[in-house]
């Protein structure tokens, strides 16, 4: 049973997948928004590939874990997820996911290009493994 973690932005989508057996997670692409029509089919795409069962989409909390206008706008995008896919989607608490993925690339020394191109699919790894590991 594989599972997709996605990291909700503006601009992108960050994208991973679990191995079939559910243990990591490793980010697969960065969708670059460019209108909701070819986000969805992008996203189908890959659910039809990969055969992918369940959905985890990162809920940015405040850190005194209140839920602000980012954190609605992923919500409308759960939900309309699993309306467009009819598949169980799971909101994970995502604080601070980028910032880490951003640490390790900076320390990794990937330059601030190389960055920018993988940030979001790397937060999106971190979003996805960290609810895989919450369910062991």
């Amino acid at each position: 049973m594989r599972l997709m973690g996605l990291d909700y932005g503006d601009r992108t989508i960050g994208v991973a997948l679990s191995d079939l057996l559910g243990f990591t997670a490793q980010g697969l692409e960065v969708i670059r928004r460019k209108s909701e029509d070819s986000d969805w089919e992008r996203l189908a795409q890959i659910i039809r590939e990969y055969e992918v069962h369940e959905i985890v989409v990162g809920l940015p909390k405040n850190m005194n874990a209140t839920i602000g206008p980012r954190g609605e706008l992923c919500i409308a995008f759960a939900e309309a997820l699993k309306e467009k896919f009819q598949l169980p989607v799971h909101l994970w608490d995502e604080r601070l996911t980028t910032v880490s993925a951003t640490r390790t690339l900076i320390e990794a020394d990937v330059s601030r290009k190389k960055r920018k191109a993988v940030v979001d699919k790397m937060a999106a790894a971190l979003i996805l493994q960290g609810y895989m590991d919450s369910k062991r």
